[in-house]
């Protein structure tokens, strides 16, 4: 059984000198560490206590270098190592142990989370938590590098910090946002968060399991594992493979589709011309192109030769704009000028091509059902309802969208729901109450009734604000308002 790699080893010099260098290494005094320290201990559980606050922290600043200290220590890392090690032994009570402090801690992270944000005065969404709602290609990209090390690293025995950093990168924050998603009620933030996590998870255990499998860690280090304990391992595989499968293809069209729109765009224009903004919103029905292009020669048409193209490539009809933007013919001036806006409008344009994300996130809602004006920096967007939510909750909501996304006017319109009773202190009526009635008939668009021994100086209070009312007949103490039959 031996004789056939030995030869296949003679004949390969590389696989050769891959065999050599994995020779040194301990494999039962590595295996021995990952079965002490992957599962659930005290140390773990304070370990989890401590990274989870200062990731919440961190999103809700927003402070990257907050972050990196939740990073740093890392208490989930060795969990999804023994994972991805009780894979490539099929060793299914390291497996257990492992998933079980894995789950175990995601669970104290999630719960402790969301209660430091329901106390919390500040739950807004940060920009820093905006982007842990979307596994993209360069989330997976770290998950895998992160896996990639941190089996390296425990392998070799070239220390912990560099595993912690990487492993805790792809997972404690994205948890941290999923218990700010439960404690503000925004499944859109928890769901986001929830998937990138798994999807994360998923890629790193695999991606352990492969880099164990390639230093020679197998079924041998695992004696008590039997074929059924195999066979429910690969089952158990193959289901995890689908969630990931599912967000990789998902992943991949985008990717290959904004490649192909940026081709599309460059194509009509002169040698040296340059794309120095491209925003693309598949999400849209028709799919969002807008694109900014410094050439030396403006050229008629580009929009309907790019639509076209575009059109074409993806099977998908499309809103497209290019502004054009002239500059020197002189050799360097398109990528000067790229450089140059990319100085200037960096902090703008990533703030614009967030905005629509953010206030769905804060709504509740899918961003496609955002509509967004970059030209006069207006963001208009219908509230999906919430469960106890008051018309006085929509107004404090939008006044938290506007102060957090700054320069934009925000503009929340929320459901149809019962108007506030207008109480008097003497001669002055509730403020707040008033406030919040000429706001929500102001986004709703409707006229009120208000009925009481005081409706009249309600209705002139309503009438100066520019909201259609009337009076209708009653007497008590308090102002009734009410929505008009339209």
């Amino acid at each position: 059984m031996e004789a056939t790699p030995r030869r296949w080893a003679a004949r390969n010099p590389v696989i050769a000198w891959w065999l050599r260098a994995i020779s040194d290494v301990d494999h039962e005094a590595v295996h021995r560490r990952v079965v002490a320290e992957a599962g659930w201990s005290l140390r773990y559980a304070l370990m989890i206590v401590l990274s989870v606050f200062i990731s919440i922290l961190g999103l809700l600043m927003p402070s990257s270098a907050v972050l990196i200290g939740a990073m740093l220590i890392s208490p989930l890392m060795m969990p999804i190592i023994g994972l991805g090690f009780g894979i490539a032994t099929f060793d299914s009570d390291e497996i257990r142990r492992a998933a079980l402090a894995l789950a175990a801690g995601a669970v104290i992270a999630v719960l402790l989370s969301a209660a430091f944000v329901a106390v919390s005065p500040v739950q807004t969404i940060t920009s820093e938590i905006a982007g842990r709602t979307k596994p993209n290609l360069f989330d997976l990209l770290v998950a895998l590098l992160s896996a990639v090390a941190g089996g390296y690293a425990l392998i070799r025995g070239r220390g912990e910090t560099v595993v912690g950093v990487a492993i805790a990168i792809a997972l404690m924050p994205p948890l941290a946002v999923v218990g700010f998603g439960i404690a503000t009620a925004n499944s859109t933030v928890a769901g986001g968060a929830l998937l990138l996590f798994f999807t994360n998870l998923i890629t790193i255990a695999l991606t352990a399991a492969l880099v164990a499998r390639l230093y020679g860690f197998g079924s041998h280090l695992s004696p008590s594992q039997t074929r059924l304990q195999g066979f429910l391992i690969l089952v158990g595989l193959a289901a995890l493979a689908v969630p990931l499968g599912l967000a990789l293809k998902k992943i991949a069209w985008e990717t290959v589709a904004q490649r192909q729109v940026r081709d599309a765009v460059r194509a009509p224009f002169p040698h040296g011309a340059r794309i120095s903004q491209l925003d693309v919103d598949f999400a849209r029905h028709p799919a969002i192109v807008r694109a900014v292009v410094f050439t030396p020669g403006l050229q008629a048409g580009a929009d309907a030769q790019v639509r076209s193209a575009v059109e074409t490539a993806l099977g998908v009809p499309v809103d497209l704009h290019i502004d054009q933007v002239r500059v020197s013919e002189e050799l360097g001036a398109g990528e000067a000028a790229q450089i140059a806006a990319a100085q200037t409008d960096e902090p703008r344009r990533r703030a614009d091509a967030s905005v629509k994300e953010r206030l769905a996130l804060l709504a509740g809602i899918a961003p496609e059902a955002v509509m967004a004006d970059t030209q006069s920096r207006r963001a208009q967007v219908v509230a999906a309802p919430l469960p106890g939510a008051s018309l006085a909750t929509y107004r404090a909501l939008e006044a938290r969208a506007a102060a957090t996304i700054q320069g934009w006017q925000i503009v929340l319109q929320p459901p149809l729901l019962a108007l506030p009773a207008i109480t008097f202190d003497g001669d002055t009526p509730d403020a707040d109450a008033l406030a919040t009635a000429i706001w929500a008939a102001q986004r709703l668009n409707q006229p009120i009734t208000a009925s009481g021994r005081r409706a009249d100086e309600v209705v002139d209070l309503l009438a100066k604000a520019g909201v259609s009312a009337e009076r209708e007949p009653g007497s008590g103490a308090e102002v009734t308002l009410r929505w008009a039959q339209p």
